[in-house]
């Protein structure tokens, strides 16, 4: 049994204020994932660990995020979706507590797993955003949300740079709790209530995404092409610190992380990735975005001795992966209102899956084949995407015209 609001009973809610303050809430949410990476030299310091030992921190904290995509997401189609929200703000709160507090590498581990765990707010949103939507908006609405998620990305690691270098790593943690805790409390009475969209036990939620994934082919396709295009994104930002040391100025890591602003401009035009794709039903726009990913390892294999090359590079790479993943979550909202949620978890797992194979080619790629390797691992994943959207747009057209 299934229950749904009346089809024009929320669409009235969602005033231009409350899309962006969704997109901020994303942004802010989602950049927990990050803080650590810059710190970890500090922390390391402090609680005596090194080398792989310490490479744990921010490893299990995207492992913990995989879990919670996977367990803690679909219940937003199963419950009321501001009650999750507000409740894993509260988490996420206690969470980042603990890696603040943390006296030891272990405690600091499972806290950053914990961290990792309960930032799922931003999964819980973006379906939320394009529930409330107008289907001719939904696009632009969750175009938007996903702008401020991946600007939250991008500024995270500079913020925490910033902060651990003037007020010492615990503080950045501290700060973040705080922010969670006003957030959950500004959530709590800006969102508006939803009714669960599914009435389905736990076990059957879980169950149910197997059955989504063998019978939604074009769920199968944008998931793959998130993957592929997220993986070709990995190749390049798990790399760009060991290039940019190795160049004649040996550049530092403070220089790879102000690349992470230079990448906003590309975040700054998925509004309008969002617009285009309300206005035409076709994959039109995930050929182009992938095209301008793939034209990003054209221009920094021979321009990347530069750094202007590389910020060239930067924005039409950023700009490619968006308009991709834009599209991707555009039509795969389209395909059951009912299972949003979940549709959105194995959407994400897939992409996340994909990004991890690309951080480990990447990495690959630079041993064995240097600058090179890494522009030619790049390229060919995005060569891969597109001939996957050239084999697959025949088979799901049945589907999406249903859709």
């Amino acid at each position: 049994m299934q229950t749904q609001p009346p089809p024009d009973s929320t669409h009235a809610t969602l005033r231009p204020g409350l899309v962006w303050f969704m997109a901020a809430a994303s942004g802010a949410t989602a950049a927990n994932l990050y803080y650590n990476q810059p710190l970890l030299g500090d922390i390391g310091r402090e609680l005596g660990a090194t080398g792989g030992s310490l490479g744990l921190v921010p490893t299990l904290t995207q492992v913990g995020y995989a879990a919670g995509m996977l367990f803690i997401v679909p219940l937003g189609d199963s419950l009321e979706r501001r009650r999750v929200i507000v409740t894993m703000s509260a988490l996420v709160t206690l969470a980042l507590v603990g890696a603040a507090l943390a006296p030891s590498l272990p405690v600091m581990v499972l806290a950053s797993f914990a961290v990792g765990a309960t930032t799922v707010i931003p999964q819980l949103l973006v379906p939320l955003a394009a529930h409330l939507a107008p289907a001719a908006q939904r696009g632009r609405v969750v175009g938007t949300v996903m702008s401020g998620l991946l600007i939250g990305i991008l500024l995270s690691r500079t913020a925490a740079g910033f902060v651990g270098t003037h007020l010492g790593w615990r503080a950045m943690f501290w700060i973040a709790a705080g922010l969670m805790l006003a957030l959950g409390a500004l959530l709590r009475f800006l969102l508006p209530a939803q009714p669960p969209m599914a009435a389905m036990q736990y076990p059957a939620l879980l169950r149910s995404l197997g059955h989504l994934a063998r019978t939604e082919p074009v769920l199968r396709l944008h998931s793959l092409l998130g993957a592929l295009t997220f993986g070709a994104f990995s190749v390049f930002w798990s790399t760009l610190a060991l290039y940019l040391q190795s160049l004649p100025e040996h550049y530092g890591p403070q220089v790879a992380g102000l690349f992470g602003v230079v990448g906003v401009a590309g975040a700054l035009i998925a509004p309008l990735v969002g617009r285009y794709a309300d206005t035409r039903g076709d994959r039109r726009i995930n050929a182009l975005a992938i095209g301008v990913l793939l034209l990003s390892f054209v221009v920094m294999w021979p321009l990347g001795r530069w750094l202007w090359g590389i910020a060239l590079g930067v924005v039409l790479l950023d700009l490619g992966a968006q308009a991709n993943h834009i599209s991707n979550q555009t039509r795969v909202y389209s395909l059951q209102p009912e299972a949003r949620s979940r549709l959105n978890t194995i959407y994400m797992v897939t992409y996340f899956a994909g990004g991890a194979g690309g951080s480990w080619l990447g990495t690959t790629a630079w041993t064995n084949g240097g600058w090179t390797g890494v522009c030619a691992a790049g390229a060919a994943l995005c060569v891969v995407g597109l001939l996957a959207l050239w084999l697959g747009s025949g088979r799901s057209r049945p589907a999406a015209a249903r859709s």
